[in-house]
């Protein structure tokens, strides 16, 4: 009923940027906290930023200062902008929101894209 689809992954070659996006579509009521995730080969997946409805906002420390998250409530849509890129983000990057779908009953339930490759190489 909820579908997250990325976009905006692909080669680029240290130094480079870019642009990842998420849109979440179907039976949305509302969401809370978006997030990027990222995993690379023989790694664990981690937390590369995040956002509140609230306003707040998180980056981690590999990132800061390089990347940015931000997100379009009207459009249920997250972005990670990516600047400076290094070899070591290479990685499989994943979107995840915090969707309720039924005001009723307001359990909110995790969702994930389907992932999207970045790979930072010369």
């Amino acid at each position: 009923q909820v579908q997250l689809v990325e976009s905006g992954g692909g080669l680029v070659q240290p130094g480079g940027s870019l642009r990842l996006s998420c849109a979440a579509s179907g039976n949305i009521f509302s969401i809370n906290n978006m997030a990027w995730y990222r995993q690379a080969p023989g790694l664990q997946r981690e937390l590369v930023a995040s956002s509140t409805k609230f306003g707040e906002i998180w980056h981690g420390l590999p990132v800061k200062g390089r990347f940015t998250i931000s997100r379009d409530d009207a459009g249920n849509t997250v972005h990670l902008q990516m600047n400076s890129l290094k070899s070591e983000d290479t990685a499989i990057y994943y979107c995840t929101m915090g969707i309720v779908t039924d005001p009723v009953v307001p359990y909110e339930y995790d969702y994930w894209g389907q992932g999207t490759q970045v790979t930072v190489s010369s």
